[in-house]
């Protein structure tokens, strides 16, 4: 299995954990992560320790800034939002798939369906949240962003990617153009462009299993006239999604699945 992540040295911790809480709960599954960085973590060594005791496969992306010289930047968007846009031109050829996670993240049970999903002739796989709020929000969203074709607005955070599909579609200009053309009605600039130029090439998959918002358990009960309770949680969500934010590696945060995100924290740093 591929991972893919993009961190700062400032969410080692966070990735560690994500990796441990995959590990545990896909077990018996090959891991190999390719962590795109900007320059050389300072904390490699640890990184690599983990890896080692753990036996997964390590593999930092180094990604040269200046090939993004021409590129479009402002305080709002940084030349890092390219990185995960651009990913596919900076791994292994050999790759044909790879799943990009958020280090936000906590994996509950089998990641391996999510992964092997039959893609079809789709760009990426992803949830969306759109039920969580309204009609009308993905209505805005379509308008706002100019693709009416997507099915939905989709979180970027947990995304599966059809790597030789994109290695022929995803191009710098035409994102570059995208983002000069659209740069004032963009929110959530890397999440923004892959929605408005590729949403109509997303497989979509259930948000209630591999991208559950930890803050919205109340609306996802609701939805669910009672059914996805606490315990429905645990025995079948895949990905637990900690949005916005609060955070559950923070002292002060209270969500209802802070005590479950701060175990596998703790057991993480045990390795």
């Amino acid at each position: 299995m591929n991972l893919l992540f993009a961190i700062d040295d400032n969410v080692v911790d966070q990735l560690l954990t994500t990796l441990y809480s995959i590990q545990v709960n896909t077990p018996k599954t090959p891991l190999s992560i390719y962590v795109i960085q900007n320059k050389p973590l300072t904390q490699t060594n640890r990184i690599k320790e983990f890896c080692d005791k753990r036996n997964v496969e390590y593999h930092p992306v180094l990604i040269d800034g200046d090939l993004f010289k021409d590129a479009p930047v402002t305080d709002r968007y940084p030349a890092t939002i390219y990185y995960r846009l651009l990913a596919h031109n900076y791994l292994p050829e050999d790759l044909d798939r790879i799943l990009y996670l958020d280090i936000d993240i906590l994996v509950i049970n089998n990641l391996l369906p999510l992964y092997n999903l039959d893609m079809e002739d789709n760009l990426y796989a992803a949830a969306s949240h759109s039920a969580l709020t309204s009609d009308v929000t993905d209505s805005i969203n379509k308008l706002r962003l100019g693709n009416y074709e997507a099915e939905s607005y989709y979180n970027s955070g947990v995304l599966l990617m059809n790597l030789p599909l994109i290695r022929k579609q995803v191009k710098a200009e035409d994102i570059f153009n995208y983002i000069n053309e659209n740069k004032n009605t963009l929110l959530l600039p890397d999440q923004d462009v892959l929605n408005g130029l590729y949403g109509h090439q997303f497989k979509k998959v259930p948000d209630e299993i591999y991208n559950y918002d930890a803050r919205m358990s109340v609306i996802y009960q609701t939805l669910s006239t009672g059914e996805w309770t606490l315990d429905w949680v645990i025995t079948h969500t895949v990905v637990l999604h900690f949005c916005g934010r609060d955070k559950p590696w923070k002292s002060e945060y209270r969500g209802r699945y802070s005590g479950l995100y701060k175990h596998y924290a703790h057991l993480a740093k045990l390795v």
